[in-house]
């Protein structure tokens, strides 16, 4: 079995580096929690090998000739995405309104008395019980219900394999190849966006956040679902 590695890996690498719907999940999952971020990647991937598998079974081919199957699965990915950007900006409406009652709460508060600090702070809250479940079923769903990843396994991957060997085996070959070397990108990128969890963590800083995300998701599903 012959393959052109070095084209195929450049062209991986460039598909991974232009953000798109799965860098939106997992930067979006990491700034909330390593582990979501991490989730998220691994749910991502995960929907990378049932395109993998369906190209390799030619189940792809199918749904990618067939108008109507086609057009389902990328009008319920368009959705599942707009549905991603309408719970972001909810969150950044409701943080804002919680902000604002504090702030006003704080306003309309008694000096506090020197005599009598303040106890000790509340402790902070534990992992939020589902949220790896919720990170990979983000990751999973947004990756899974995008055409395009069925198309990149039909029409770029057959373009690095030999006419003379065998189509599925190094479908396979390519295929786990691509979902290692996102693995360890998304990784990568969770490690950054982790970084950053303290400066999100501001309140205005995180408001405009989940307002940018949202409204990046919701111009991404519709615009998947005017592309014919």
């Amino acid at each position: 079995m012959t393959v052109d590695l070095v084209g195929f890996l450049g062209v991986v690498l460039v598909a991974y580096v232009v953000p798109g719907p799965d860098f939106l999940v997992v930067v979006r999952s990491a700034a909330e929690a390593p582990s979501k971020g991490r989730a998220a990647a691994l749910g991502a991937q995960t929907g990378l090998c049932v395109h993998m598998l369906a190209a390799a079974a030619g189940l792809s081919v199918i749904a990618t000739r067939s108008p109507v199957v086609y057009d389902g699965i990328k009008l319920l990915g368009a959705a599942y995405l707009v549905h991603l950007g309408v719970r972001a900006l909810l969150t950044a409406r409701q943080a804002a309104r919680k902000q604002r009652h504090a702030n006003e709460d704080a306003a309309g508060a008694p000096p506090q008395d020197s005599a009598h600090p303040p106890g000790p702070p509340t402790p902070k809250a534990g992992p939020v019980p589902g949220r790896w479940q919720s990170g990979f079923t983000q990751g999973f769903l947004t990756n899974v219900l995008n055409p395009k990843a069925a198309l990149f396994f039909l029409s770029v991957l057959p373009q690095f394999v030999d006419g003379h060997g065998s189509m599925a085996h190094q479908i396979f070959f390519l295929g786990i190849l691509d979902i290692l070397i996102g693995v360890v990108y998304w990784f990568g990128l969770v490690v950054v966006a982790a970084r950053l969890r303290a400066l999100l963590a501001r309140p205005k800083i995180r408001h405009r956040w989940e307002l940018t995300t949202g409204w990046l998701f919701i111009a991404i599903g519709i615009s998947a679902a005017a592309v014919a």
